[in-house]
């Protein structure tokens, strides 16, 4: 007969402190969406530029900026076709493979990022770095480090 081994319920304490994360992260991603809407930008818009202007030439593979937004390859390119109707982005043909196809960040992407990206980083300013002392961010930079390393190890395996 197998035995089953128990999961050790969170203690108080772990249950405050990932309770808390949580709402941060919900709050703090619904506010900086908001605070893109005026620019008629959502946030995995404004990652999605992001990742264009700080890539080589401004273009990256679909399946690489699928991955590093976290989308699936099928969001990723309803997300790239409304971007490319606003002419932000467009697409490439890959010389190398055939199949494979470029997101290139457009003229008109890059002064899109020009002009929203002071706003975002004073979003960012205002509602998280501000409210912390620098002391206390430090220490949250320590502590999510080995969480955020030990998650993108496990990208890509089951």
């Amino acid at each position: 007969m197998e035995t089953e081994t128990a999961i050790p319920w969170l203690t108080d304490d772990e249950q405050c402190a990932w309770r808390t994360y949580l709402d941060v992260n919900r709050l703090l991603t619904y506010q900086l969406e908001r605070d893109l809407q005026p620019f008629g930008l959502t946030y995995n818009d404004y990652e999605i530029l992001v990742n264009l202007s700080e890539s080589p030439e401004r273009r990256m593979r679909m399946t690489d900026l699928a991955a590093a937004t976290l989308q699936s390859k099928s969001r990723l390119s309803h997300q790239i076709t409304r971007m490319e109707n606003a002419g932000m982005v467009r697409r490439e043909n890959c010389e190398s493979d055939r199949r494979g196809l470029f997101a290139v960040l457009t003229d008109q992407g890059m002064e899109t990022m020009r002009k929203v990206a002071p706003h975002h980083v004073e979003s960012v300013r205002r509602h998280f770095i501000d409210q912390l002392a620098p002391e206390a961010l430090s220490g949250l930079h320590g502590s999510l480090r080995p969480i955020a390393e030990h998650l993108r190890g496990l990208r890509g395996k089951p």
